[in-house]
């Protein structure tokens, strides 16, 4: 259970604070919500209190972890399938997960595709999200501005290997 104040993450959304616990009627039903601000776009997000595991809501990774992040960033990009349906959907079941490492892994692995060989729509979309993912929950963890933690990105992948 979150309190109001709380940092969590919800996965294929990404991080964001508790601002409220409110109950109410949707679709005939009264259920209690946890109202989530995201920090990205200023958008507010309704989560059932009672459906918190089967959606994966967790809290944000704690301060120290936030080196291992950057560890698997600037890791090396491992064997993808020449299958753009394979990648994709590998990655999507990445991002659901909502374990930032993997989500890092997705940003990674995207990032230095489209610096090699470019991506197609459907990847450049996913990319965008698993930044935004990343991002939000970065942001949340180290206190940073959107344009510093995308700075710290760029950084890493400027001087990643071609």
């Amino acid at each position: 259970m979150f309190s109001v104040g709380d940092r969590v993450v919800y996965p294929m959304h990404g991080a964001g604070i508790i601002e409220a616990i409110e109950e109410k009627e949707i679709l005939g039903a009264w259920k209690q919500y946890y109202v989530m601000k995201l920090p990205l776009g200023e958008m507010k997000v309704l989560i059932p209190t009672d459906n918190i595991v089967q959606v994966g809501l967790r809290g944000v990774i704690e301060k120290e972890e936030v080196d291992h992040v950057f560890v698997v960033l600037k890791g090396d990009q491992p064997e993808l399938s020449a299958n753009w349906n394979r990648r994709y959907r590998n990655h999507l079941e990445k991002i659901k997960s909502g374990d930032i490492y993997e989500v890092a892994e997705v940003v990674r692995n995207l990032m230095l595709r489209e610096r090699e060989k470019g991506l197609s729509t459907g990847e450049s979309k996913m990319l965008e999200t698993a930044r935004q993912i990343l991002v939000s929950e970065l942001i949340l963890v180290q206190g940073l501005e959107q344009t510093e933690i995308i700075s710290v990105l760029d950084d890493i992948f400027e001087q990643a290997p071609k």
